[in-house]
């Protein structure tokens, strides 16, 4: 369920898609924090594979991950200043994208039912 207040006027795919980022951006093992601006990178964005992929310890759907690989929700998150996409195919998310509530994270990220390790 989208957040009952959005005030940059998101749509269900890019709230979708910076919940996705503001969970990549909470993993160390593919995240880091410049110092300076706050900005996370992401280092390589996950590329999903059947019908879900893994990020962190949570399952995510592939059909609600549809917009890792729209311009349109790159441009309209860059344009409000939430994130970016990097040419070497990673990204950065601005403090401003990592505060923005998307009431979506528990409707996307899932449990996983596999082992760890």
């Amino acid at each position: 369920m989208p957040p009952k207040s959005n005030p940059l006027k998101l749509n269900k795919l890019q709230l979708k898609t910076l919940t996705l980022l503001q969970e990549l951006a909470r993993d160390p093992s593919v995240a880091s924090t410049d110092a300076k601006t706050g900005n996370v990178h992401i280092g390589v964005l996950p590329r999903p594979h059947g019908d879900h992929f893994h990020v962190g310890p949570s399952v995510v759907m592939s059909a609600d991950a549809t917009g890792l690989d729209n311009t349109g929700v790159w441009l309209a998150l860059m344009r409000k200043g939430l994130a970016e996409l990097r040419p070497d195919g990673g990204a950065w998310v601005t403090p401003e994208g990592l505060a923005y509530e998307t009431g979506l994270r528990e409707a996307i990220l899932h449990g996983s039912d596999h082992a760890n390790g």
